[in-house]
């Protein structure tokens, strides 16, 4: 059997400094609540998150991504902001994000906050205005606000529903306590759109960069970056199944070309800023050639590659969109985006089906290939989905709407595991905001480190190698292999990669030069099911 080494480096690479860091960078998403509790309240905050910096130096990422961290009154778990400028109190406060960035900057990582410009809450100050002024408030012109239709107005504008479930439109009351026009939310009732026609939102936004850049922030990832404009005169879907999920065909509220033109706003401010700031789209669009779109040149510098997060554990599939993915991206000149796992989707080890050994093969196939990864808190410690929460713990929004998602986004998003024991293993003294499961000690840090077989171990030492053979990390081709059915395996120079996505050993040739990683035991011969490894020339 070969074991990977366990010998990480301590700090991220220095290199994150070099121009253009974000082509082979591998980024780590930190989802507050559930990352550390610095003050023993239950729920993580940037206290904690700045504690535990040193981990992450030593995991060997090149950034941090935040998730949201704003004033907010949490119906969407931050992702409805009532005050961009401002840290909720259950985070901390302003200081602890100035202080955060400061240490990150010192250990070598990077930060990427999350910006989130499609919608506010209804609590934000304009909205709340809006409402108190009624009918003909200038406010009312920065949101979707229209007459219903009806006789008395009593059915929304338009056919659109939510992401979330149900119509996409509320109906207000007027300051008088009557029914009144509507108001549009691509998500949550609480979380109203915003009207990017309006020059007033994109002032706002534009100062909102200026401010977190001014704090040293290194970039923003976007959200629902592909929805902010919308089709001229909403539009009536035309049908009645509408899509529950993001992306996959063209809609009149997603993915329309009026946001490239506040991209390239927003490009011209990011590089104002030295020190390489990067924009990183949340971009559902219905195939790789549109997702490009928002990498061109004088645009964002990233986007998710959700056709790879969404692609099954097969070969056939897995070469067509690395394929669609390179070939797609390489006439903007942009590097591809990786990922496997987000604080959205159900966690890739359960998600795949085969359990850890299959997880832990995903990863170091993605690993391998050209250009940027990103790595969602807990999955270097093989944490599966938790799929038996209560159903009185769950707070995701869209759990309670019968006709929306499926509501395991609480699945993973439960605090990670540092330690065995304790209250809440480690992440805080005061427990944790949903239950851990039985036995999440065994996958906890204290736990994995050390033991070369971990899966810790594994990212540890997978990273490491990324950092320091010349042939991984940036690039925009793959050099496919001959291999069984079943098997996926391509060269980049020296160094080779092959994926075996079935359920039986599979006989691949090794090729001349040595062993440098595999995710499972593998002893030379035919290449184990559901295993990876990596050799070098």
């Amino acid at each position: 059997m070969t074991k990977h080494l366990a010998a990480p480096t301590t700090g991220a690479a220095a290199a994150s400094d070099r121009p253009g860091w974000w082509r082979d960078a591998v980024i780590y998403q930190v989802y507050p609540r559930s990352f550390a509790d610095g003050n023993g309240d239950g729920m993580g905050d940037l206290p904690g998150i700045r504690r535990r910096l040193p981990y992450l130096a030593e995991l060997g990422v090149d950034a941090v991504w935040l998730s949201p961290f704003y004033a907010s009154p949490q119906a969407d778990a931050g992702y409805d902001v009532s005050d961009y400028r401002a840290i909720d109190a259950m985070f901390g406060e302003l200081g602890d994000a100035e202080a955060l960035i400061r240490d990150a900057h010192g250990l070598g990582l990077r930060v990427i906050v999350d910006l989130v410009p499609n919608h506010s809450s209804d609590q934000h100050e304009w909205f709340q205005r809006a409402l108190r002024e009624g009918p003909g408030s200038p406010l009312r012109a920065r949101y979707h606000f229209r007459p219903g239709r009806g006789e008395r107005g009593e059915e929304p504008p338009n056919d659109w529903e939510s992401i979330f479930g149900g119509p996409a439109w509320t109906r207000a009351k007027n300051p008088d306590g009557t029914p009144g026009e509507w108001y549009l939310h691509l998500f949550a009732p609480e979380q109203p759109d915003f009207n990017w026609d309006h020059p007033a939102v994109r002032d706002e936004f534009r100062s909102v960069l200026r401010f977190w850049l001014d704090l040293g922030v290194d970039g923003f990832r976007i959200d629902v970056a592909h929805g902010m404009v919308k089709a001229p005169g909403l539009p009536d879907m035309g049908h009645g199944e509408q899509l529950k999920l993001l992306g996959n065909q063209v809609l009149p509220f997603f993915d329309q070309d009026g946001v490239h033109e506040i991209y390239r706003s927003w490009r011209l401010i990011l590089d104002e800023y030295g020190g390489d700031r990067i924009g990183v789209a949340e971009a559902w669009t219905p195939s790789a050639d549109r997702t490009a779109l928002y990498l061109r040149p004088d645009e964002l510098h990233q986007a998710f590659n959700f056709h790879y997060l969404n692609t099954g554990w097969d070969a056939v599939a897995l070469r067509a969109v690395i394929d669609e993915s390179l070939d797609s991206l390489r006439p903007v000149g942009a590097a591809t985006t990786w990922v496997l796992s987000n604080h959205d989707v159900v966690r890739h080890r359960t998600r795949l089906g085969g359990g850890l050994p299959r997880a832990r093969a995903a990863t170091l196939l993605m690993l391998a290939l050209p250009g940027s990864a990103y790595v969602y808190q807990g999955e270097e410690l093989g944490l599966p989905e938790v799929t038996d929460l209560p159903d009185e713990v769950r707070q995701d929004p869209s759990f309670a709407k019968s006709d929306g998602q499926d509501g395991l986004r609480d699945g993973c998003r439960v605090p990670i595991p540092w330690t065995r024991g304790g209250t809440s293993h480690g992440f805080g003294e005061g427990g944790s905001w949903l239950p851990q499961p039985e036995g999440w000690g065994e996958l906890s840090v204290e736990a994995q480190t050390g033991d070369p077989d971990s899966t810790l171990e594994l990212y540890r030492t997978a990273l490491r190698l990324r950092r320091e053979h010349p042939d991984l990390g940036a690039g925009d081709a793959v050099r496919w292999l001959d291999a069984p059915e079943g098997v996926v395996a391509f060269r980049r120079g020296a160094f080779v990669c092959a994926a075996n996505t079935t359920g039986r050993p599979a006989p691949f040739p090794a090729p001349p030069g040595r062993v440098l990683l595999t995710s499972g035991p593998y002893d030379g011969g035919d290449l184990p099911a559901d295993t990876t490894v990596w050799w070098s020339a």
